[in-house]
């Protein structure tokens, strides 16, 4: 269930904040939500899988401190990063 590194490779090239970028805050934010989504096509036929879905709350809240960072360190990179991936509403 990783993310092809194909689909790993475009997100970071899109969410970089410079050439050599792949660690910045929303690089991981980006990655973990395109892990987070894959997920939750899976629950939706695997209902009962109860073992990944403590690894999606995992992930789920390992983003929401990222997010939590990101927001205190600069909020207009926080804005334009929830926008981008269409989290909050």
């Amino acid at each position: 269930m990783a993310v092809l590194s194909e689909r790993k490779a475009a997100v970071v090239q899109q969410y970089r904040t410079h050439e050599t970028d792949t660690g910045s805050p929303e690089v991981q934010v980006a990655l973990l939500s395109e892990r987070i989504n894959m997920l939750t096509e899976h629950f939706k036929t695997h209902k009962k899988d109860f073992h990944s879905r403590r690894g999606l709350l995992k992930l789920v809240g390992q983003r929401r401190r990222l997010l939590d960072y990101l927001k205190t360190k600069d909020n207009a990179r926080y804005r334009k990063l929830i926008e981008g991936l269409g989290i909050r509403k």
